[in-house]
């Protein structure tokens, strides 16, 4: 049975024709990402902080890790509301609660108060509004939705390279306190207008170059629960050791080079930046490889570019600045590959009807890997006296993910593909 099509006039997007206006989704879809991926610029925060409240370097980081903790459990739930609540409410109530986290972060004289307002209210808030410019992304985006997902999670990546040197001089300029109320007051802002636009297509549209299921392409049958099927505890798996290896990096980017290379800290700060435009770039390359190839054979050059860096920073030494940069550059090019990647095989590999609940609960291995990553790094340094030794645990991860993505990142009997063209659109797009 073919499915219904959608191609009067009155189907439009910012007023413009759904083939045109569809791609102004992205665009937008990356500027709430890039307001919700300031949480990755906590650091610039931390020093101040340290010196006006009078905590340790252990403490400050605390809010950071308790707002990843909560920005993944809340994803699942959000999930669950979007549809009910519809993706422009649930948007804006996100936003909202983004902003109220931080300014009440901005009245808060201990690291007590920003566990609750910075840690749990912002990262609840981030974690409900993450799902929603994907899910508008694929629904609009059929045709191309690996793609249109990782250009739209580029904005997430590469906020970092915005919001850290903004939050600097405005922290130069106003201190600490105000800046956290000046982002507040702008995110919320932002998200809030943007959020209006968040709109899905309606039942039965697709783009017009699509061929239906009429035309004799067999139609996909998705299995009915994600526990039942091996493909997701696959993902999941696969999904938890790309970012436990990939948050553990980046939270220890910076002292590698300076412990390691002997670096100094203005050209491991530089260094940063320049991880996080491999992060981002990822995305995009990522989804549309995830697009057009077997699932296994992309999770398996994730974990073999992993490979590569790992065996790189153990026989690196002091001054091979440029085996530094190849390796993290590696580590954050395949965090964000991983961040591409989980939500396009989400969507091929099960109802994309409910994508945002099925991505919410295989999202909680992004938490799972963020808990692991940013507590055991650190402990293994304590342990052994330097970081040297993290990079053969995260080779041994890395081979393990080469195992299960072999055996459970395939699809099953009872899941048909498409006999043509497995990037053509089966399903109508609710």
């Amino acid at each position: 049975m073919g499915t219904t099509t959608y191609h009067e006039a009155n189907v439009t997007v910012l007023g413009q024709p759904p083939e045109q206006g569809r791609w102004f989704l992205i665009p937008l879809g990356m500027m709430i990402l890039l307001c919700l991926g300031s949480v990755y610029s906590w650091s610039i925060f931390r020093t101040p902080l340290e010196n006006e409240l009078g905590i340790s370097a252990t403490q400050s980081l605390l809010p950071y890790t308790v707002a990843l903790v909560f920005y993944a459990a809340t994803m699942p739930i959000a999930g669950f509301y979007i549809p009910r609540l519809g993706t422009r409410v649930t948007t804006a109530i996100g936003g909202v609660v983004v902003g109220l986290g931080y300014i009440l972060s901005s009245f808060a004289t201990q690291v007590e108060v920003l566990l609750l307002t910075y840690g749990l209210i912002a990262g609840t808030g981030v974690g409900m509004v993450y799902g929603v410019p994907m899910v508008v992304a694929s629904r609009w985006f059929p045709d191309k939705k690996g793609l249109a997902v990782g250009l739209t999670i580029v904005g997430f990546g590469l906020s970092p390279l915005i919001t850290a040197p903004l939050t600097n001089q405005l922290i130069s300029v106003y201190t600490v306190r105000p800046t956290l109320r000046i982002l507040g007051i702008t995110f919320t802002a932002i998200i809030l207008a943007i959020a209006l636009t968040m709109k899905l297509p309606p039942k039965g549209w697709h783009p017009r170059q699509t061929v239906t299921a009429s035309t004799g392409i067999a139609a996909k049958v998705y299995p009915r629960s994600l526990f039942k099927s091996r493909l997701f505890y696959g993902l999941w798996i696969c999904y938890a050791i790309g970012t436990l290896i990939g948050l553990s990096a980046i939270g220890i980017s910076s002292p590698v080079g300076q412990e390691i290379i002997r670096i100094n800290p203005t050209m491991a700060a530089r260094s940063v930046s320049l991880f996080a435009l491999f992060n981002g770039i990822s995305r995009p390359l990522f989804g549309w490889l995830s697009d057009r190839f077997k699932p296994q054979y992309v999770a398996l050059l994730s974990y073999v570019l992993i490979l590569i860096a790992c065996i790189l920073m153990v026989n690196a030494q002091t001054g091979q600045v440029a085996t530094y940069l190849i390796a993290f550059c590696l580590f954050w090019f395949c965090l964000g590959g991983w961040l591409a990647m989980a939500p396009t095989l989400t969507l091929r590999f099960f109802n994309p009807d409910q994508y945002a609940q099925n991505y919410g609960i295989v999202f909680t291995a992004y938490g799972i890997g963020a808990l692991i990553g940013t507590l055991v790094t650190g402990r293994i340094r304590d342990l052994f006296g330097s970081y040297n030794y993290v990079f053969y645990p995260m080779a041994f991860l890395a081979v393990i993910g080469i195992v299960v993505a072999s055996v459970l990142l395939k699809r099953e009997n009872s899941t048909v593909e498409p006999v043509l063209n497995e990037n053509l659109h089966e399903e109508s797009c609710n």
